[in-house]
C-alpha cells in the first residue's frame, strides 16, 4: 500500500506530464471503444437481419446450396412435417428451439399484364404466423429495421412483393407507397405473343379468381414435371428489403400457393427447413444433435445441415473486414501509448537518477524499486481507462441520440450510426486489460534499467 501511495506521490511531483500522457491514454481507449462499439453494432445488425430472415441453421438437401437454388423441384425434402415434428420433440434440441418452419424458395415471372409488363422474381413460400414469429427475435437488442411480413391472416393468393419490384411492375399507386416514384409510360412490346398454352393456363386462372383493380398480378413457374403453370396471385402490401438486389426481386407467399405452383397435385415438398435458436451460441451444439439426428431417424434421406454463416457468406465478410479494421486501429492506438509511456517514465527515470540511488543507498532492493516504477505505470493505467471508458460512455450516448445515419453500399434505406459500448462487456473488459497491459509493458523497460543502476554512479549523478 506504501509503494502505491509513494507512486501516486511521484506521478503528481510533474503533473503536466503525468497528464499530458494520460490525456494521450484517454483519448486512446475512447478511440478503440467508439471504434469496436460500431463494429459490434454492424456485425450484430447483420447476424440479426440473417437470423430473423433464415434461421441460425437449416436443414437442406445435399448440394442444395451449392447446385440448386435455381432447380428446387430436384432438390426438394419430402416428408419435411415428419423431419419438423422430430427436431421439435427431441429433447436435446427442444429447450434451444425458438422456432422450427418449412420454406419453398423458387424463381420464375411476375406480370402486371394491366400495365403491359413482366419482370423476374425470386419467391419464397413462407407460413406467414410463424415467419412473423422469426423475424421478432432480437437477442442483442437493436433496433430492429424489419417491416412486418402483412400475409397473416389473408386468403392463399395473397403475396407481399418488395418495394423495387412493386415499382417495376407499376404498383405503386394501387399499393400507396410512399416515395416510391412510378413513370406512367406505357411499355411498348415488340416481342413475339405469349404462346397459346401459356395465354391459356393465363385464362383459366383468371377466371377462377375474383378479379381485382391494380394489384392483381400472374406468375409463371416451371412445374416439378418441367411443364408451365400459372398462378394469379393478389398483391396485398409491399416491405422495404433493405438490399436494392433483393428489393427488385423479392415475392412472398403462402408456402401452400408455392406447393401449388410447383408441385401441383403431387406431394408437396420444401426446399429448407429453418430452425431460429434462443441464442446464437447454441449453434455448435444444434448442429451436432441434427447431424446425429438425421443420421439414425433418416439414414437415407441425403439432407445436411448449415448454419446461417455459410449461407450468408456477406456476414463472414463484413465480420472479418470490421475485424481487420479494427485490429489495425487498435494496434496503431496501443504503439502510440506503448511509446508515450515509455518516454514518460524513462524521463521520470533520468530526473530521479540521485534519488533511486539515495532508495539503493537505504537497503531497497533492486525488486523494489522496479515494483515502484512498474506501480506508477500501473496507476497511470488504471487512472486512463477509468477515465477513457466514462469518456467513451459519454460520447456514445452522444452519438447514439444525434440521429445521424447513413446508407450502406448496396442498400435501399439509411441506417442509424450507433455505438455498442456499454452494451458489449467483451469489448469493454478487453480494452481495460489491454490499455493497462500496454502500459505494464511500457514501464518495464525503464523501471528495469532503473533498478540495474550502480548505486556510486546514481549519486553523483548531476
Amino acid at each position: 500500500m506504501k509503494t502505491f501511495s509513494l507512486a501516486l506521490r511521484n506521478l503528481l511531483r510533474n503533473r503536466r506530464r503525468s497528464l499530458t500522457t494520460l490525456l494521450a491514454m484517454v483519448i486512446g481507449l475512447t478511440a478503440i471503444l467508439i471504434f469496436g462499439g460500431y463494429r459490434s453494432n454492424i456485425t450484430y445488425g447483420i447476424e440479426t437481419g440473417f437470423v430473423q430472415g433464415s434461421g441460425h441453421v437449416q436443414i437442406q438437401h445435399q448440394n442444395y446450396y451449392l447446385e440448386g437454388s435455381d432447380n428446387p423441384t430436384a432438390y426438394g425434402i419430402s416428408g419435411y412435417q415428419y423431419i419438423i415434428d422430430v427436431v421439435q420433440h427431441d429433447p436435446v434440441m427442444a429447450p434451444m428451439l425458438n422456432m422450427v418452419t418449412p420454406t419453398l424458395a423458387l424463381g420464375g415471372l411476375a406480370g402486371n399484364f394491366a400495365a403491359g409488363i413482366s419482370r423476374s422474381v425470386y419467391a419464397s413460400g413462407v407460413i406467414p404466423e410463424q415467419r412473423s414469429q422469426m423475424e421478432k427475435w432480437n437477442d442483442y437488442g437493436l433496433i430492429s429495421y424489419v417491416q412486418p411480413l402483412r400475409l397473416t391472416g389473408t386468403t392463399p393468393d395473397s403475396v407481399v412483393v418488395g418495394d423495387g419490384l412493386a415499382r417495376k411492375l407499376k404498383l405503386c399507386k394501387a399499393l400507396q407507397i410512399k416515395g416510391c416514384v412510378q413513370t406512367d409510360t406505357p411499355i411498348v412490346s415488340t416481342g413475339a405473343a405469349a404462346p397459346d398454352d401459356i395465354a391459356a393456363l393465363s385464362d383459366i386462372e383468371q377466371s377462377n379468381v375474383k378479379q381485382e383493380t391494380g394489384t392483381r398480378i400472374e406468375m409463371l413457374a416451371s412445374t416439378a414435371h418441367g411443364a408451365p403453370n400459372v398462378a394469379s396471385l393478389s398483391v396485398v402490401s409491399s416491405r422495404n428489403m433493405g438490399i436494392k438486389a433483393i428489393d427488385d426481386m423479392y415475392l412472398a407467399m403462402h408456402l401452400s400457393q408455392a406447393q401449388k405452383l410447383i408441385y401441383g397435385s403431387n406431394e408437396p415438398q420444401v426446399t429448407a427447413i429453418q430452425i431460429q435458436l434462443r441464442h446464437t451460441n447454441q449453434i455448435p451444439a444444434a448442429k451436432a444433435r441434427l447431424q446425429s439426428l438425421l443420421a439414425t431417424e433418416f439414414p437415407n434421406e441425403p439432407l445436411e445441415v448449415l448454419d446461417f454463416k455459410t449461407l450468408n457468406p456477406m456476414y463472414g465478410q463484413t465480420a472479418q473486414f470490421m475485424n481487420s479494421m479494427f485490429g489495425f486501429i487498435a494496434a496503431l492506438i496501443a504503439v502510440i501509448v506503448l511509446f508515450t509511456i515509455g518516454n514518460t517514465m524513462s524521463t521520470a527515470v533520468v530526473e530521479r537518477t540521485v534519488e533511486i540511488g539515495t532508495l539503493r543507498a537505504m537497503g531497497l532492493r533492486r525488486a523494489g524499486l522496479r515494483y515502484l516504477f512498474l506501480c506508477e505505470g500501473i496507476l497511470l493505467g488504471l487512472f486512463g481507462a477509468v477515465l477513457g471508458v466514462i469518456s467513451a460512455l459519454i460520447i456514445a450516448y452522444a452519438i447514439n441520440h444525434s440521429g445521424l445515419s447513413w446508407t450502406p453500399p448496396g442498400y435501399s434505406y439509411a441506417y442509424l450510426i450507433l455505438v455498442r459500448v456499454w452494451q458489449d462487456p467483451a469489448l469493454l473488459i478487453g480494452s481495460v486489460i489491454g490499455l493497462i497491459l500496454v502500459t505494464v509493458i511500457s514501464a518495464w523497460w525503464p523501471a528495469n534499467r532503473a533498478s540495474k543502476m550502480m548505486i556510486v554512479d546514481a549519486l553523483r549523478h548531476v
